[in-house]
């Protein structure tokens, strides 16, 4: 991935840094206009994956909407020029306040989580002299055969208003004079690699559409969430995911009704790969049965290894020598700043640089001051 033009450049910058090659992403979104937005569907980009303004410049820039999961996401969206008639809201907690910045500028869905949340939406909107377009984000009940941090979809998770609570919510809903429902949403969590997840989903859309339907209550939109997962271990092999495959399952599988729009919120599948961080190796430790590479990036600016056990493949960028075999770990004051454990590469000394790769989605914008660590910068191809 980095030639030795690129690899020239790092040594010039201040490390640790994240690095985004625009490049990549650019045919990523070229693919997710092929067999996505070509078929008629529209996807909303979840910006909680990575909010850096250079790279929601390219996905406006390519069509897509957003996703949005908090007030300030709203603004952000709004703020780099993404149209609020394609902006989503979901959250299983969100304030009065962020209620209303969405109410202010007339998005075009809250994803409502529960019944009460449905609830607290009518009043401020009747206090907003607004009607807000709400979409049903119900729990499927999904197997995403996930880490279980970012498993969504089953009864014991937060998300979502369980399929049980419909008759509850078919009685409220003729007393919510200030609610428009348009759609229902589903997402059954994240990182998912394989595609019967998604398969099993398509039946439950179906079941829980004849249930709306029977109730004379015909759906504008079906939104499907995201999840789709990408390669950590070979990066090269699989730069861009393969969306023909997904976005087939549901063509082949889902059945939408005359007029409804098939709707999905993806977030690591687009930005995942596009993203690494370049670290400078500070010192080598010998260990008594392992050595050590310590690095200048943290916990603090990729906390995905510390928190959900990730794995992102680590390239030396700077030694050619024969491998060795070493625990890549950070600075922090925690055992958890460890990034991989037992891993073979090229020899390391102090000063080389690595990169820890598949950073883009997850990774600068879960970067934390802990320790007093400085923000680290972007740098783009």
């Amino acid at each position: 991935m980095f030639d030795s033009v690129t690899i020239e450049k790092f040594k010039k910058l201040k490390t640790p840094f994240y690095y985004y090659d625009l490049g990549l992403l650019r045919r990523t979104l070229s693919e997710i206009e092929k067999h996505g937005l070509s078929m008629g569907y529209h996807v909303h980009y979840a910006i909680k994956a990575n909010f850096n303004v250079r790279i929601l410049e390219e996905i406006r820039d390519a069509g897509l909407g957003i996703d949005c999961v908090s007030g300030p996401e709203i603004e952000r969206a709004i703020e780099t020029g993404f149209s609020p008639d394609k902006i989503a809201f979901a959250g299983v907690g969100k304030t009065d306040d962020e209620i209303r910045t969405g109410l202010r500028h007339n998005i075009f869905s809250f994803n409502c989580e529960s019944l009460q949340e449905m609830e607290v939406l009518n009043e401020l909107a009747t206090e907003e002299g607004k009607t807000a377009r709400v979409s049903i984000r119900l729990n499927p009940n999904v197997e995403a055969k996930t880490h279980k941090y970012i498993t969504t979809g089953l009864s014991e998770n937060k998300f979502g208003i369980n399929i049980e609570k419909l008759p509850e919510l078919f009685e409220m809903l003729p007393a919510l004079d200030r609610l428009k429902l348009t759609g229902i949403h589903f997402h059954i969590g994240s990182q998912i690699t394989e595609l019967k997840p998604f398969r099993d989903l398509c039946d439950k859309v179906e079941t829980v559409q004849q249930m709306f339907e029977q109730q004379g209550i015909q759906l504008e939109h079906i939104n499907v969430g995201g999840g789709f997962g990408i390669n950590y271990e070979e990066p090269d092999a699989d730069p861009i995911p393969d969306f023909e495959a997904f976005f087939g399952i549901f063509d082949k599988n889902l059945k939408l009704r005359s007029g409804q729009q098939l709707h999905f919120e993806l977030g690591r599948s687009i930005v995942g790969q596009c993203g690494s961080l370049i670290s400078k190796v500070l010192f080598i430790k010998e260990g008594i049965t392992t050595d050590f590479a310590v690095i200048d990036a943290g916990m603090t600016e990729l906390i995905r290894p510390a928190l959900y056990q990730a794995l992102h493949r680590v390239d030396a960028l700077t030694s050619k020598k024969p491998p060795k075999t070493y625990d890549v770990v950070g600075p922090i004051c925690e055992t958890s700043d460890t990034f991989r454990k037992g891993i073979r590469i090229p020899e390391l000394q102090r000063g080389d640089l690595v990169a820890i790769r598949s950073a883009g989605a997850y990774g600068e914008v879960m970067s934390s001051g802990f320790n007093l660590r400085e923000r680290v910068k972007a740098v783009y191809d």
